[in-house]
């Protein structure tokens, strides 16, 4: 049983489509992430599902409960959804408890002030009650706008970009503390943002969002290795797609050389496909016969991330620890880490 269903939504204003014919669902308990660029309607959906947009088509099912079609539409507050904001909207003159019980005034003070005192407890925050928003960090207002929000227990709980405007490892480690948070309470979510590290931090499932719609809908783990769309492999993690031809022995000749895999097809003898090799997919080894040139590096903490040229003029990335860096310009040998092959008709990526 599925707790949130869309079935072949699109929303649009005036004669614009924002959204179009997107269908997923969410089971109880899991966290789903609606990836993409700016612009690309995750946001929009977002509100559909909260009720404060209509649909031009389709449905959304919360529940098994029919909450929004061309000819029934329940009021965001009859929906049983909590959200959380991008920029927290925190009441300034309440204190961080009253806050938390903002949408549980009708229980009794002993269960309000049990609610808070649990809730404060979760985001590891106990005692600051009687403080005021303005007292508290970017870090510690998110984590108050996120209990007020899991304060009356929703079924469903929207998160549109509620890390944005925190600083990236701040970004990193209040996604995995959110996860766990909602984990414990037993919450479905869901969670827009542009981000990929706070998806894969988060989510149990992502689809990854283009112009209204949504390319592919499965774990971060599929959408990662499994692209079915060179837009998500573009998206997801970075990646060069090289041009290749299939072998008669069921291989792929491209400028790396022969590759081979489950997925090539076969009885396609000569096809020209496009391979993704990602930068995990290659390992600088100065004792591999494959050579290639240094033509660019990025230092990324822990290792630098090359852009190398093949013999071809083809360029790749790799990836190799940073305690010991190459120099541009710099002949090294490649070793092959390809565990399977995602591949693309030629030219596909270029319409």
């Amino acid at each position: 049983m599925s707790l949130l269903k869309l079935n072949h939504v699109a929303v649009g204003f005036d004669s614009q489509l924002i959204v179009n014919d997107v269908s997923f669902s969410l089971e109880p308990g899991d966290i789903g992430c609606l990836l993409g660029p700016s612009g690309c309607g995750k946001t929009t959906l977002l509100r559909a599902i909260a009720g404060f947009e209509s649909l031009r088509s389709g449905s959304i099912e919360i529940s098994m409960r029919l909450v929004s079609s061309q000819a029934q539409h329940v009021p965001p507050e009859q929906r049983g959804v909590g959200m959380v904001f991008q920029d927290f909207a925190l009441f300034p003159h309440l204190t961080v408890a009253q806050n938390i019980s903002f949408g549980i005034r009708t229980q009794t003070q002993a269960e309000q002030s049990a609610r808070v005192r649990q809730l404060l407890e979760h985001v590891g925050l106990e005692g600051y009650g009687p403080r005021y928003p303005h007292q508290l960090s970017g870090g510690q207002q998110q984590r108050i706008a996120l209990a007020r929000a899991l304060a009356p227990r929703p079924r469903l709980l929207l998160l549109d970009e509620p890390f944005s405007s925190l600083d990236a490892e701040l970004r990193e480690s209040l996604a995995t503390d959110v996860r766990a948070l909602l984990k414990r309470e037993k919450i479905t979510a869901l969670l827009v943002t542009h981000d990929q590290q706070e998806a894969f931090a988060m989510a149990d499932k992502a689809g990854v969002m283009y112009h209204g719609k949504m390319l592919q809908w499965g774990t971060p783990y599929g959408l990662y290795h499994e692209p079915a769309h060179h837009l998500v492999a573009d998206f997801i993690g970075h990646g060069v797609l090289l041009r290749g031809a299939i072998t008669p022995e069921q291989g792929v000749a491209t400028p790396l050389g022969i590759l081979r895999g489950d997925e090539v097809p076969a009885n396609a003898e000569g096809e020209a496909v496009d391979v993704l090799v990602r930068p995990d997919d290659i390992l600088i080894d100065d004792s591999s016969e494959r050579r290639a040139k240094i033509v660019g590096k990025g230092f990324r903490g822990a290792h630098y991330l090359y852009t190398v040229a093949l013999s071809d003029g083809s360029q790749i990335l790799c990836m190799a620890p940073s305690h010991h860096q190459y120099a541009m310009g710099e002949e090294v040998g490649l070793r092959l880490n390809l565990d399977h092959l995602v591949l693309f008709p030629a030219g596909y990526c270029d319409t």
